[in-house]
């Protein structure tokens, strides 16, 4: 490891540390300042972030950038400022009766410097929208951004730094090597998106300074398509929520469960929507490229696997393979679990479909993998609805539609089990950088005096009347 490296960001640690124990907790109104700094930049630079999005990609569609990176960071900025004042306040809470009239409060803290490692597939979205919680609950914060989307991470470190101090919020951009580095630091909290395999070594690199973690990962997320479903509109929504930045999204929907007889019917509606939204593939400013040119190799080693062992390929659209990154979009008929792309997270424009005869079996199925990011359920039969959601664990679901559980800041959007730990937006992820730290106040005069020793028979009287009252 480069000494010069570690000195570097052990240096930009203990100014922020430093700075930190200077204020260690911030008024309402410099947290407000802040967020309101970080919406500005935003606003102020959402065009030229997309358009370094679109050549980090190769190409990349404009609204889809201004939606889901830059809309999304000002969401949640602008629910943030609003709900901050409720959030910062010391809580009420419940007091048993034996501990009166003492009374419990709940003080939300600061940890103090938090660390984010964000991923390429949404840069701005998934470094600002954990900065802006961070922000919120009073932290100081370090970025280190993805490496395989440099423009829009060399962006963002010069316009962090134009609108925040260095000891507030800064963005530190290098290769893997600084990422290792990064992560080894003794953070107060360390945020990190992307791989499950990667997150594992995030984790274990913390562990040595017993830093705490949120790990937001991904997995295979299923679409159980029930005997109810509207195809039509189904076909849509979900042609949609997986062609969305060309399938390059932690949620996006990775393989469908159907009722055998409605596979073919499925894959047809499928093609048909998909070309609605994308009539051509070649040359459509709508349609996003893969991302890099070793990510477009292993999703055509997905494709060739996946026929060579059998697969049925239906693609889309009649026509030749683009001539840049752009990959048409191919639906994967009879799979099997020996084939890759049933194994991995496939993280672009392919969609296997499996038959199921009954809804025990899909459920089956999705419990004998890892617990998914995302689950999606499309029917109109409540009962059959109710029973997945009951008998599946996932880190979210959206019902009759993709991915919109993502944007919701009321609610907490994380994984579970291999897809992550941890959750947040909103006040979920106020309060995962936060010590909510619980305060007894105890008065002059108090009935706990009477557990004190030495012990008798007062003692054993009281001790029996709080096992009926407690």
């Amino acid at each position: 490891m480069d000494q010069s490296l570690q000195e570097r960001l052990h240096l930009v640690l203990e100014q922020q540390r430093a700075a930190f124990e200077r204020e260690r907790l911030p008024s309402l109104a410099q947290r407000r300042d802040r967020l309101r700094r970080l919406l500005a930049m935003t606003r102020q630079h959402g065009e030229a972030l997309a358009a370094a999005m679109a050549q980090d990609f190769g190409h990349r569609a404009r609204q889809e950038s201004l939606l889901a990176d830059i809309f999304t960071v000002e969401s949640g900025a602008r629910h943030a400022i609003r709900h901050l004042p409720r959030w910062m306040a010391v809580k009420r809470a419940p007091t048993a009766l034996h501990f009166l009239p003492g009374r419990n409060r709940l003080m939300p803290q600061p940890l103090g410097v938090v660390g984010i490692v964000s991923p390429w597939n949404y840069p701005y979205n998934l470094a600002m929208n954990p900065a802006l919680a961070a922000l919120a609950a009073g932290n100081r914060v370090m970025i280190k951004p993805s490496e395989l989307t440099p423009l829009t991470s060399a962006l963002m470190a010069r316009i962090v730094a134009e609108h925040f101090a260095p000891d507030e919020m800064t963005v530190l951009v290098g290769d893997a090597e600084l990422g290792r580095a990064f992560s080894a630091l003794p953070f107060d909290h360390l945020f990190f998106t992307g791989s499950t395999a990667v997150g594992r070594l995030v984790a274990q690199a913390a562990a040595q300074h017993l830093t705490p973690v949120t790990l937001e990962l991904g997995g295979k997320s299923p679409v159980v398509v029930d005997r109810s479903a509207d195809l039509a509109l189904t076909a849509e929504r979900l042609a949609f929520g997986k062609l969305l930045n060309a399938g390059q999204t932690c949620v996006a929907p990775d393989y469908v469960l159907a009722p055998r007889e409605l596979v073919r019917p499925l894959a047809q509606a499928l093609q048909a929507a998909m070309r609605r939204l994308y009539p051509r593939i070649a040359g459509n400013p709508d349609y996003t490229a893969i991302a890099t040119p070793r990510h477009h190799a292993r999703l055509r080693g997905l494709l060739d696997d996946a026929r060579a062992r059998g697969a049925t390929l239906l693609s889309a659209h009649d026509e030749p393979p683009p001539a840049d990154r752009r990959l048409l979009p191919t639906l994967l008929l009879d799979v099997n679990e020996q084939m890759a792309v049933m194994r991995e997270e496939i993280f672009g424009p392919l969609l296997p479909i499996l038959p199921y005869e009954q809804p025990a079996e899909a459920i089956a199925y999705i419990n004998r993998h890892d617990r998914p990011l995302a689950l999606y359920w499309f029917g109109r039969d409540a009962t059959a609805r109710d029973y997945l959601l009951r008998e599946t664990h996932a880190g979210g679901v959206t019902v009759n539609d993709c991915i919109w559980h993502l944007g919701q800041e009321e609610q907490p959007f994380g994984g579970i089990g291999a897809s992550g730990m941890g959750s947040y937006h909103g006040v979920w992820g106020f309060n995962r950088f936060s010590h909510l730290k619980p305060v007894f106040h105890q008065p002059r005069l108090a009935g706990t005096k009477l557990f004190h020793p030495p012990y008798g028979r007062t003692f054993e009287r009281l001790l029996g009347l709080l096992k009926k009252i407690a």
